[in-house]
């Protein structure tokens, strides 16, 4: 714990990022609370009246793209009408109950295994194998932790802002490795993918890794948040048909991240995210981040 404490100690701009987090920064705008936070996440000046890079330009849309569609697009319960309506509900990963506090969960009539998610926040996931395993005093903790979680005061994203919180519980699936289900997640300008990567190893020691491909299955030469995993992915056969779901629903914005699983050949649909990273995630080498910038056209 004292080495943890020290190493804080000499990273002050750490501090300074959880410090930020506390209620009683509420208060600062969200135009200087994003200026504040990129310039100790990104280490230089956020430019707001001419954007370059792709950071640089979520961080706009944080600010000045804001519908009042996307609430319920960013809610893991509500965005499956739009799902179902746009592509069907055959992409849909099949829902096991929505819940709005953990003791309404029946674990009983849940299948011995499955996924539960906070519909308002990102990341959070808890994933059960096998219901002989759980720790029933930690998972209550962890779902009342998450309803708790006010998600668009960390980075001021502001879809986030209104959704009710709740919980919901999905079928639990695996790919072909019987082990995981890897994510793709297909980055769209103006409704074209441009780029995507392969999500991997959620569940392993060392974390999430993050493959990037060109929509012809070519190798990208960069990283962005998370490291290779040093696998090379065979392209698969459903990758035009996954493209297609992507464009289809990215179709009315101008940018959108979508995230697809594939399951025994079947697409299915995890989220969609309109601020990948929240605009943070730098990219290895930078050029990247000012060519990517340049496909988003703020202004379309």
């Amino acid at each position: 714990m004292m080495t943890k404490i020290i190493k804080l100690l000499k990273q002050p701009k750490i501090i300074i990022l959880y410090i930020l987090n506390f209620k009683i920064f509420r208060i600062i705008p969200d135009k200087t609370y994003i200026k504040i936070k990129y310039r100790l996440t990104m280490g230089k000046k956020l430019n707001l009246n001419n954007p370059l890079t792709l950071n640089e330009k979520i961080q706009w849309l944080k600010l000045y793209d804001r519908k009042e569609e996307y609430t319920k697009l960013v809610d893991k319960y509500e965005v499956r009408n739009y799902i179902k309506e746009t592509i069907g509900e055959e992409y849909l990963i099949p829902l096991l109950g929505v819940y709005d506090r953990f003791e309404d969960i029946d674990f009983d009539k849940l299948p011995n295994s499955f996924v539960l998610k906070p519909t308002h926040t990102s990341g959070d996931i808890y994933i059960c194998k096998n219901k002989a395993d759980i720790d029933y005093k930690y998972l209550k903790k962890l779902v009342n932790k998450w309803l708790k979680r006010r998600y668009y005061w960390l980075h001021r994203e502001w879809p986030y802002k209104n959704i009710k919180p709740r919980i919901i519980c999905e079928q639990y699936m695996v790919d072909e490795s019987g082990i995981e289900l890897k994510d793709y997640k297909f980055f769209c300008f103006h409704g074209k993918v441009k780029c995507l990567f392969v999500g991997s190893g959620r569940m392993s020691e060392s974390g999430v890794k993050a493959d990037y491909y060109d929509p012809e299955w070519n190798p990208l030469p960069f990283e962005r948040t998370h490291p290779k995993s040093g696998k090379s992915f065979p392209k698969p056969k459903e990758l035009d048909k996954m493209i297609e779901v992507a464009e289809k629903l990215a179709s009315n914005f101008i940018f959108v991240r979508v995230d697809l699983y594939l399951v025994n050949g079947q697409v299915y649909f995890g989220e969609l995210t309109f601020h990948p990273a929240s605009g943070y995630g730098k990219f290895e080498p930078e050029y990247y981040d000012y060519y990517y910038g340049s496909l988003l056209n703020l202004y379309y």
